[in-house]
């Protein structure tokens, strides 16, 4: 109701002037003239008069966008909320930068939670970007959020995931159900620093070790989710060991395929490095350089949505117990660009 007094309110002002152009032409003597000074002054009334209507309705169609905005970038930190800056002894960092000038909306999604399992973390890529893409968004963290404690293995994590994509997608896109997907990584952190990995078409993620920035390809990976269904059989691969001091870097393919003017990529494996060579950053030391350095390299506005997520082993310094979390970060999630 609210909703349509505004939009009868907003339609005062034009219907008052049109209101006036007409009264102006049928009553005022000045309009019925003929001479030419006469007409250039009507044609000088009406053209005032449908500039002035023609401003109202985009300042309308601004304040209504610029409403669905807020809406939708508040239901993205819903689902994309900040994550506690220690999770079982790991330092934890994680930022958005959206494709969507203005918006902080995005098709990436990311989380981290610490189970009697280990630490399991997922990263993903909806198929898309901006506002159609948080229902899928949605459905993928919502299922992770329950199936990363209840599952014994990855393998039945990522099932579930399944499930719960091909069910959102057929009630969402009944016609085109086929031609939605999410690329997706799972990660599993156990208390002895060792790492398992199922990847449904992403990028694999970076380990930084000391001076070294290193891709862990541990294999090809498995069609992105929702594409084709997942093999019978769904081993686990190893992603070797997270020492202490060691960070696991996790990111969307908009990051490795972020361009310059001059169409170069960004070379995110030679910042990796520059990060790792300056000595043990923090885990928000990590993502704030990557993400400055990538807003630099596509000028404020990168063409896709990237999230960047790092992990780095503090159990040495910082040992947490099993199952629990430290302070929630100050930092923000979410970042968009200017």
């Amino acid at each position: 109701m609210i909703g349509v007094r505004g939009r009868v309110r907003s339609l005062g002002l034009p219907t008052a002037w049109g209101a006036a152009a007409v009264t102006y032409k049928v009553v005022c003597p000045l309009a019925q003239e003929t001479g030419l000074l006469a007409r250039l002054f009507t044609c000088a009334v009406f053209f005032a008069v449908g500039t002035a209507l023609i401003l109202h309705v985009r300042h309308s169609l601004m304040r209504e966008l610029r409403q669905v905005r807020r809406i939708a970038g508040a239901a993205q930190r819903a689902l994309l909320r900040p994550l506690p800056s220690w999770i079982d002894g790991l330092d934890v960092a994680a930022v958005q930068l959206s494709a969507e000038r203005g918006a902080a909306v995005g098709g990436d999604l990311y989380e981290v939670v610490a189970t009697e399992h280990g630490v399991r973390a997922v990263m993903g890529d909806v198929r898309g970007h901006g506002i159609g893409a948080l229902g899928t968004v949605a459905a993928v963290l919502g299922c992770f959020r329950e199936a990363a404690h209840d599952e014994q293995d990855l393998g039945g994590v990522l099932r579930r995931l399944e499930r719960a994509l091909d069910r959102h997608l057929r009630q969402e896109y009944p016609a085109s159900a086929a031609e939605e997907f999410v690329t997706l990584l799972l990660v599993e952190i156990r208390p002895d620093g060792e790492m398992l990995a199922l990847n449904c078409g992403h990028p694999w993620p970076y380990r930084l070790s000391g001076t070294r920035a290193e891709q862990l390809a541990a294999g090809d990976p498995h069609p992105p989710l929702g594409l084709f269904p997942l093999p019978p059989v769904l081993p686990t691969v190893g992603l070797g060991r997270l020492e202490s001091d060691d960070a696991l870097f996790l990111f969307t393919d908009g990051a490795q395929d972020a361009r310059d003017s001059h169409g170069a990529f960004f070379p995110l494996a030679t910042a990796l490095t520059g990060a790792a060579a300056e000595g043990p950053l923090s885990s928000q030391g990590v993502v704030g350089r990557i993400s400055t350095a990538l807003r630099h390299h596509t000028r404020g506005t990168p063409p896709d949505d990237i999230a960047l997520l790092v992990l780095r082993n503090g159990r040495s310094a910082h040992l947490g117990a099993r199952g629990t979390a430290g302070t929630t970060t100050t930092h923000p999630q979410t970042t968009t660009a200017p």
